[in-house]
């Protein structure tokens, strides 16, 4: 809110295959994002797997588990069968069974997503709707 944004839309391509989506792009975000004066807490090494991997499994990093950019690219995504064999939540791009499944979220509600959940648009909580406690 502090832009007046309303609405935030985002490509996830975990569900088409659509490799050119919004969390392969997010290593750039973090890295434009930490080299400004206001964003020198953001580390990019955080969003890497112990390995030192850019994942989105149960081996991702909490920072990449509890981005806002990971929840909107899979929330609800784990309730999702993408194919056949795989467990739910399968996210066809990575690979990867996407290891947070089961989160809420506090600023924002799904207010739009495709059929097959390229596009997706969430609309802003109001400051006293957020679930702040």
């Amino acid at each position: 809110k502090q832009w007046y944004q309303r609405r935030v839309a985002i490509t996830a391509g975990g569900m088409s295959g659509y490799s050119s989506d919004d969390i392969n792009k997010f290593l750039w975000m973090i890295r434009i994002g930490g080299s400004t004066p206001e964003g020198a807490h953001i580390k990019e090494g955080d969003y890497y797997s112990s390995s030192g991997e850019y994942k989105v499994d149960k081996d991702a990093s909490d920072a990449m588990h509890n981005s806002l950019m990971y929840k909107m690219c899979y929330y609800r995504f784990g309730e999702v069968m993408t194919e056949q064999g795989k467990p739910t939540g399968w996210d066809r791009v990575r690979n990867q069974e996407i290891g947070n499944k089961d989160f809420e979220l506090d600023v924002l509600e799904e207010a739009f997503t495709s059929e097959h959940w390229i596009v997706r648009i969430y609309k802003v909580k109001d400051l006293d709707n957020r679930g702040n406690k």
